[in-house]
């Protein structure tokens, strides 16, 4: 009698179960969980199919959403990736392996030069506020911005780090500085543009951009320090339009405060697609550019730019420690020093270290030279000290508001005519502001070593301007 009750029971389960799954495909048994980010194979695709057409012959009513969960806690693979799938097989009629050589951009490709001067900004903030930065003050500052992205402790302690952040102790708070080789050099910049302002010499800016064929307008950031609706510092982003995705245009121009230079505008459709659009220009391109222009900027003229790859091409390779002991005795004997075999590398490293001022120098830079103009390099990161910026963005909106085609040759064409919208008065304005954000930098190192030693900071106003004198004798 028992045992007839247990069949029963057993019976009574299995009906119930059945009835179980077919109303709800969703209690399926649980299964080990493909790892986030884990590529899915084509055999797993084709496991896929096959399932989804199984449950379809056994159940026609079930709503394609249902359907897709019951594959999920079936085979352990993501919902997405499940869609992504069945979309592929439905297109095609077959399904394909991944690409397993699928590029990830870096935490470096993922913060462009807008959002790294933006962080640095930051910090000045803080200072200018007479509040020390520390670190979690930063983060949270950072994260806090809809215009940032957020970012975790490592990833941040990492960038910081890139953007040359250092820390110093005061009151057992370790709080964030630049780092001395980055201010060194930004003072130096400072100081040679105000003496060669003060010389009457033309100062050019130089720079390159990128337009993808498919942005258009989404929405405006506007720099808001900047009163004027003539100045207004315009940085547009646009999602991107399905249409002939991935093309873009690396361009490269040259302009002063009389305006761009007419016939300085260079134009080059990217082959590669990469996250960086330095990776598209070689230097024997922006070469061959850089030695045409010359001839078309004013005698004694001094040209600003970054520190590109390209830019920066040394005349020769000087000896490291990674050269064999023979080649760098004979570069130091071809540049006429006497060394000895009995010598070790450190003490032919040495020798080497004294004719660095004398041999270790930039192809452009000697190009420039031998023209009579003159080379100066921004501090890295710091592009809001190049009034370019500021015309990319206006040229880049102009675009976007009139792209429509998303064809490669049309935004080109949109491109050239947003050159052309950009006038002297334009360019005069956007230089201007730049020159407010250089006393802004100048001061904002005073204001630093006063608060970190204790001692009141000096007061600054919106122009950058200090309470107390102004003019520093090296600015």
């Amino acid at each position: 009698m028992f045992s007839l009750l247990i069949k029963y029971l057993q019976s009574l389960y299995s009906a119930m179960k059945e009835e179980l799954d077919i109303a709800m495909p969703l209690m399926s048994p649980l299964v080990k969980k493909n790892k986030r980010g884990q590529l899915i194979g084509r055999s797993q695709k084709l496991i896929i199919i096959n399932l989804h057409k199984k449950l379809k012959e056994d159940n026609p009513k079930i709503l394609n959403k249902d359907a897709v969960t019951h594959l999920a806690e079936q085979t352990g693979i993501g919902i997405t990736s499940i869609k992504k799938t069945l979309l592929e097989y439905k297109n095609t009629g077959a399904v394909t392996s991944p690409n397993k050589k699928k590029h990830r951009l870096s935490f470096k490709e993922k913060v462009d030069e807008f959002d790294k001067n933006a962080i640095r900004k930051k910090v000045h903030e803080f200072y200018i506020n007479k509040e020390l930065p520390t670190f979690n003050k930063i983060l949270q500052a950072v994260n806090a911005d809809e215009d940032l992205p957020n970012f975790k402790r490592s990833t941040f302690h990492l960038l910081l780090k890139e953007l040359n952040f250092t820390y110093t102790t005061q009151s057992r708070n370790s709080i964030l500085i630049e780092k001395e080789d980055l201010i060194i050099w930004r003072r130096n910049y400072l100081r040679t543009i105000k003496r060669y302002r003060e010389e009457g010499r033309q100062i050019y800016y130089l720079d390159e951009t990128w337009v993808n064929a498919d942005d258009v307008m989404n929405t405006v950031w506007i720099d808001e320090t900047i009163k004027s609706e003539k100045n207004a510092f315009f940085l547009t982003t646009g999602p991107a339009n399905p249409s002939e995705k991935g093309k873009r245009l690396i361009v490269v121009h040259i302009g002063s405060a009389a305006g761009f230079i007419p016939g300085g505008l260079l134009c080059l459709e990217a082959k590669k697609h990469t996250g960086d659009y330095h990776d598209e220009m070689n230097s024997e391109t922006f070469h061959e550019w850089f030695k045409n222009i010359l001839p078309m900027l004013d005698d004694n003229a001094v040209i600003v730019m970054d520190n590109a790859p390209y830019h920066s091409v040394k005349l020769e390779k000087l000896p490291n420690i990674s050269w064999k002991k023979a080649e760098i005795i004979k570069w130091l004997e071809d540049k006429g020093k006497e060394v000895s075999e009995t010598m070790v590398k450190a003490e032919l490293m040495q020798i080497v270290a004294l004719q660095k001022n004398r041999f270790d120098k930039y192809v452009i830079d000697e190009m420039a030279k031998q023209d009579n103009k003159t080379i100066l390099r921004l501090p890295p990161n710091h592009c809001e000290l190049n009034p370019i910026e500021m015309v990319w963005s206006m040229v880049k909106t102009y675009v976007r508001n009139n792209n429509n085609t998303f064809k490669i040759q049309d935004v080109k064409l949109l491109l050239e005519q947003g050159v052309t919208q950009v006038t002297a008065e334009h360019w005069s304005n956007f230089i201007k502001h730049v020159r407010d954000e250089e006393k802004k930098m100048w001061e904002i190192d005073h204001i630093a070593d006063s608060m970190i030693d204790g001692i009141p900071p000096l007061t600054i106003n919106v122009t950058g301007e200090t309470d107390s004198e102004m003019s520093d004798s090296d600015y």
